[in-house]
């Protein structure tokens, strides 16, 4: 029988906020999205709260309504690019059988075939540059959990489908399928070619076929 999974608590543990009007909602939208883009572009340390206000028309009055400090905006921007990884990987929710893992890493590999890059996740890059930061360690923590969940999901029906052995761990294979994409693309970025990272995508389903239950041979009886 599959495991239900409970839903993630917030990282920060905190209460969450009373609901917004359709203009405040549209306002910290703004800020999280013009922060999300100069922190993606420039990285965190170099992106100041002047330069996000500017960026999105909005004053500090309205940036300390939505946010309590800098370190709470960066966290929505965590949130934020979270949600569009997600978003542009549709398929990663339906990826519950080798076909749909192949067409989920076919959609990962397409959203970064363009010119010039980007080889770059811009969740995968904030990581590097907070992870030594306890402040934000355990939201980038929760973040990637929230990736690697459809993945989960998907490897935990496989495996009481009979398709994984029953020894496959979904939350440790979905782990090591993200880190081969984060890998891939740092290693795509270094050496300036997009294949780099098609190959450690592809690998990483392969790798993962080592723990497909082989499939019976029947042999039809001689007449």
């Amino acid at each position: 029988m599959a495991v239900t999974r409970a839903p993630e608590k917030a990282a920060t543990g905190e209460s969450p906020r009373p609901s917004l009007s359709p203009r405040g909602l549209r306002s910290r939208t703004a800020i999280v999205d013009a922060a999300a883009t100069m922190m993606r572009q420039s990285g965190v340390a170099s992106t100041s709260l002047d330069d996000v206000l500017a960026a999105a028309g909005c004053g500090k009055s309205q940036l300390y309504h939505y946010f309590d400090d800098r370190a709470d905006l960066i966290r929505a921007v965590i949130d934020r690019q979270v949600e569009l990884i997600l978003a542009a990987q549709p398929a990663i929710h339906h990826a519950n059988s080798w076909a749909g893992l192949k067409r989920w890493s076919e959609q990962v590999v397409e959203s970064h075939r363009v010119v010039d890059g980007p080889f770059a996740c811009p969740l995968g890059s904030m990581a590097a540059e907070l992870k030594s930061d306890p402040a934000y360690l355990p939201h980038l923590d929760a973040a990637f959990r929230r990736w690697e969940e459809p993945l989960a999901r998907g490897l935990e029906v496989m495996r009481e489908r009979g398709q994984l052995t029953r020894q496959s761990d979904p939350d440790r294979l979905a782990q090591s399928i993200v880190a081969a994409v984060q890998g891939g693309l740092m290693m795509a970025q270094i050496h300036d070619d997009g294949t780099v990272f098609e190959d450690a995508v592809e690998n990483a389903l392969l790798s993962l076929r080592r723990r497909a239950v082989p499939r019976r041979r029947t042999f039809a009886a001689k007449s």
